[in-house]
Parts: structure tokens; C-alpha cells; sequence
């Protein structure tokens, strides 16, 4: 859905901000092919809408349904949760064929703070779980990362979904036919260390700022950052950048292009002597390369280390070396690459054997309490 560029995109976000009525809807669970995944959610008001789980006939019949529910009086059921199955060929003549059911709740001014921590808490790099009832009106309650109630009216320990493909929204039945919706709201997890605040570094933060990442923004020159950030960037302004490296979590992904061939270096260094990153880029030629991989050995890094190291960066045949271009196509190798790391981690974990289908219940869906 089109909306203002100065309006919120996200979702969690919109909710928490907009002090309107409102309803959020949430691509609860998916079978077959559909436009977004589970966990996907869009934020309806009486004017606007915010995020999208798809577009097409399917977003504009649940725009319809929030919309009819914020017409009715706030306080029936019917105008405050409501669980909505479509087939997308048979009934909305989508091609991709699949099943999406669709949880819609009315975000209720009593609800703000709950949003506002989850926001808060995404922010700050926190799991959070919500446990939504959806045949009665009783609030969400939140969960942090170990399944521990952190507010709310709910179990005292909520047994998460297992980690895989999907796993982050489920519905669920518990042992009394009553059904919930369980819904992550996970910061993003690739995390990319951006070192260099020139003109390529900024094009770059500007290009990755509604990607599903994490940005650590790092220079010394504290005055080369802009005064205003987009929401998934945070800065370091430290004259020791290779402490960050260091205190880096595994599968960080790190991108070097600093003021400085030395800094690069050093840098460079300090990176490839970790053997857990995703991805560690290094803005520069093919001549640069050749330079930095005799000065790397010499330094003691092993010369099959260098593999891990891409340079040049961004996606060949793309060769205009304006900021932006190189910014998109940074973007998009970066996105390939996180991807990847996701599609081969979701192969390696165990699938999640929690979730069933909105009908009935299965001896295989636990129940919640």
C-alpha cells in the first residue's frame, strides 16, 4: 500500500506510533505459496495503511475487514479479533495458489505501551514473543527470548516455536479449543559493521535503511555522521574501531571502506583472523587486492584465508563507481548473501513441529498452558 514517505513503514512501528484507531493485521499462517510469510503484518486505519503482507486482492480484502471492524463499536468481539482463512486462487484469483489466514486485532489505546516496548525492545536487539487470544478480547501478553512472561495475563512460561523457516508465527490450540496466535517480534539478524563514514558508507546506510538488517556504523569522526539515522542503524564513534570487531557477534557480516588504506588494512587484519563472520567485504580494485593479500600474508594470516575476502565489492557488471550505484549494488550482494545464510541455517535446525492447522487440533500442537 502507498503511503507518505514521512509515515512510519514498519508495522510494530506504525501501531505504537499513530494514536488513531487501528487494527493490525498478521499473515498468521501460510500454506502453500503466498505473497509474504508468516509473522508479515500490515497496519490498517480509517485513511491509511502502513506496511503490506503481499498487495494484490488479498491486501485489499483485509484492508476491507479492518476497515468494517473500525466501524463497529469497539467493544464486541467481532470489532476486536478476528482469525480470516483465503484461498488465494479459489477466492481472490491470485496465482500463487496458496492458503493464508490472516489474524486481524484492534489496537485498542490501552494497547500503545504494549507496542511501544516492543519496538523498544526490537530496537535494542531483544526477542520478544506475543501470545494473542483470538476468540476474546483479553490483551497480549509479551515474552522475552526464553519464553518468561514479561506482561500480560498469560502462561508464565510460553513454549516458543521451534528455531526453522516460518517459525517465528504460529497458530495454536491449547488443550480447551481455545485458539492463539504466537507471534515473534525479532530484531533483524543479519548485522552488518560498517566501517567509514564517507560518501560510499552513507549511499550504503541509506540503501540497506528499510532491509531487514542491522547497521553498526563506525568512524572516528564523530561530525561525519548524519544527525538524523534510519531506525535500523546505530552508531559507533570510537578511535579504536578494531575493539568492535573483537566484541562483533558470530555471523556478523563486516564492510571496510574507510579515509585510510592503513586503517583498511588493519581492519582487514583484525577480521580475518575471526573464522565465524557471514560475509567481510573491502571497497577497492582488483590492484588493491593483490597489494592486501601480500601485506595480509606477511602479517601472518593464511593466504587461504583470503577467499573470505570480497574485493571488490557489490555484484559484477555493475561498474559505475558513483556512490549510489555502488550503494544498490553492495545492497543487493549483501541481501544474497544473508539469504543464503538463512535458507542453509533453516536446513541445518531442526523444523518446527508446534504449528497447526486453524481447523481443529493435532495431537502434534502442544497446548499453551
Amino acid at each position: 500500500m502507498a503511503n507518505d514517505l514521512s509515515s512510519p513503514t514498519d508495522a510494530l512501528v506504525a501501531a505504537a506510533a499513530l494514536a488513531e484507531p487501528r487494527v493490525l493485521v498478521t499473515v498468521a499462517q501460510v500454506a502453500g505459496s503466498a505473497p509474504r510469510e508468516a509473522g508479515a503484518k500490515m497496519l490498517v486505519t480509517r485513511a491509511g495503511a502502513y506496511d503490506t503482507i503481499g498487495g494484490g486482492h488479498l491486501e485489499m480484502r483485509a484492508t476491507d475487514i479492518a476497515r468494517e471492524m473500525l466501524a463497529m463499536p469497539a467493544g464486541s468481539l467481532a470489532a476486536q479479533r478476528r482469525l480470516e482463512r483465503f484461498p488465494l486462487g479459489p477466492s481472490l484469483g491470485q496465482c500463487c495458489g496458496g492458503v493464508v489466514h490472516l489474524a486481524f486485532e484492534r489496537v485498542m489505546p490501552e494497547a500503545d505501551a504494549h507496542f511501544a516496548t516492543l519496538v523498544r525492545r526490537k530496537g535494542e536487539g531483544r526477542d520478544s514473543w506475543r501470545l494473542l487470544p483470538l476468540g476474546s478480547t483479553e490483551a497480549a501478553s509479551m515474552y522475552d527470548a526464553a519464553g518468561l512472561r514479561l506482561s500480560g495475563n498469560g502462561p508464565a512460561l510460553l513454549p516458543l516455536p521451534g528455531s526453522g523457516h516460518g517459525a517465528e508465527c504460529t497458530l495454536r490450540l491449547d488443550d480447551e479449543g481455545r485458539q492463539w496466535l504466537v507471534d515473534a517480534c525479532l530484531p533483524y539478524r543479519p548485522r552488518l559493521y560498517l566501517f567509514g563514514a564517507g560518501h560510499v558508507g552513507a549511499a550504503i546506510v541509506r540503501a540497506l535503511a528499510e532491509l531487514p538488517c542491522q547497521v553498526v556504523w563506525i568512524d572516528e569522526r564523530e561530525d561525519m555522521f548524519p544527525s538524523a539515522l534510519p531506525a535500523n542503524t546505530r552508531i559507533e564513534a570510537t578511535d579504536t574501531p578494531e575493539a568492535v570487531i573483537e566484541e562483533a557477534p558470530a555471523g556478523a557480516s563486516f564492510l571496510v571502506l574507510t579515509h585510510s588504506h592503513a586503517l583498511d588494512q588493519q581492519l582487514s587484519e583484525h577480521i580475518l583472523r575471526r573464522t565465524d563472520f557471514t560475509w567481510f567485504g573491502l571497497i577497492g580494485s582488483a590492484t588493491k587486492r593483490v597489494q592486501f593479500e601480500r601485506r595480509l600474508c606477511e602479517r601472518g594470516i593464511p593466504a587461504e584465508r583470503m577467499a573470505e575476502m570480497t574485493c571488490p565489492i557489490g555484484l559484477p557488471g555493475i561498474r559505475d563507481k558513483a556512490p549510489a550505484v555502488i550503494a544498490v549494488s553492495v545492497a543487493a550482494q549483501l541481501m544474497q548473501v544473508w539469504e543464503a545464510a538463512a535458507h542453509a541455517q533453516a536446513h541445518v535446525l531442526p523444523a518446527d513441529t508446534n504449528t497447526a492447522p486453524a481447523s481443529k487440533p493435532t495431537q502434534d500442537n502442544p497446548c499453551i498452558a
